[in-house]
């Protein structure tokens, strides 16, 4: 007998990158940043114990707020804080979709946003990305009632430009919500739009370019009245008070991600040249990682040897991703490792290449 609702029954759960405990991974795999927070932030933790956290923090995370709005250029009003990104998410999903309401998202692109959908009971209509995992002509529905946009993508890494997001805009006719949980290490951002357009949403994440996933910190910009509306969905006091002061002092040193944002572009680029050179097809990549791909080949034994080498990577079961493997932009010496590991395992690929992918 099962107690619960019948599309929760049917559904399958979203699944996090592999999280080993029993060994030391080099761990190329959850995009995480390899390089640790501001000292502010580790200051600011430390500063909050004793009786500060017996108090219930504050419910919208004012302090965070107030220091994001002169950051980024907004009013206080057109911020919106989660624990992570992906409460944000839920939180719009449970404020624009009912049961059978549309919702449009290119594939592929991050699972969780099939799962949010399908426990609100919504309809989904995913959009294949072009063989170049570019959005194609017709990606604005007008009759949507939300419209998902990772911008860069995961796990392709590509960027959708923002004057073509103001296109998008003009022909919607509801909420387009742009996650721009990589932009930082992409070249601009589509929160300037929210003074023009009251049906964008734009989501920010401190656990890639901030070094901070383990927090849990997430922002979203939109006009007040989205903001305004969302709020009512929201766990009461859904960012404590540890999050909220390291968020605050991340963005007062904010000079110190953006260093360590240069050091991974710079590795990227590394990674980027060597990975063409051991026969990969790589794509332009805006985001901390890339993905590589040998057409035609199933990388499941590529993963596999890396990971008994001891170095994780990511890969996808999934017809379409079969091919490819995403590699996070680790360290030097941890992307100089795995490039060593991976050109001896090209020389022996006469062990796995006849593994043809299915579909």
């Amino acid at each position: 007998m099962s107690y619960f609702r019948k599309n929760i029954e049917k559904m399958e759960g979203y699944s996090p990158g592999e999280q080993p405990r029993e060994q030391e991974y080099i761990k190329l795999n959850t995009n995480e940043n390899p390089y640790p927070p501001s000292p502010k932030v580790l200051k600011a933790i430390g500063a909050e114990t004793g009786v500060s956290i017996r108090l219930y923090p504050s419910p919208m995370a004012d302090p965070l707020r107030k220091k994001a709005a002169k950051v980024y250029g907004v009013k206080e009003n057109n911020i919106l804080a989660g624990n992570g990104s992906d409460d944000l998410l839920s939180m719009l999903v449970r404020s624009f979709v009912g049961k059978g309401d549309l919702v449009v998202l290119p594939t592929p692109t991050y699972t969780l946003y099939d799962t949010l959908v399908n426990i609100q009971e919504g309809k989904l209509l995913k959009i294949p990305l072009t063989r170049d995992f570019d959005i194609p002509e017709g990606f604005a529905e007008r009759e949507a009632a939300l419209t998902f946009l990772a911008n860069p993508n995961s796990p392709s890494g590509t960027f959708t430009p923002v004057k073509r997001i103001s296109g998008f805009l003009k022909e919607m006719g509801g909420v387009l919500v742009v996650d721009e949980a990589y932009v930082d290490f992409a070249e601009e951002s589509a929160i300037p739009l929210i003074r023009q357009y009251p049906n964008l949403v734009v989501l920010r994440t401190f656990s890639k370019s901030f070094s901070m996933a383990g927090m849990r910190i997430g922002l979203a910009f939109a006009d007040h009245d989205l903001i305004d509306g969302m709020a009512k969905v929201k766990d009461s006091y859904n960012l404590n008070r540890l999050s909220i002061s390291a968020a605050t002092a991340a963005l007062e040193d904010i000079s110190w991600m953006k260093n360590n944002v240069e050091r991974i572009k710079g590795t990227r680029d590394v990674l980027n040249t060597s990975l063409t050179q051991l026969g990969f097809k790589v794509h332009l990549s805006q985001g901390n990682f890339i993905l590589a791909k040998i057409p035609d080949r199933n990388l499941r034994g590529m993963y596999e040897e890396l990971k008994r080498r001891g170095i994780l990577v990511r890969y996808f079961d999934t017809p379409d991703l079969q091919d490819c493997i995403r590699i996070t932009v680790g360290t030097d010496d941890e992307i100089s490792r795995l490039l060593e590991e991976l050109s001896d395992i090209r020389k022996g690929e006469d062990r796995w290449k006849g593994i043809k992918t299915r579909g």
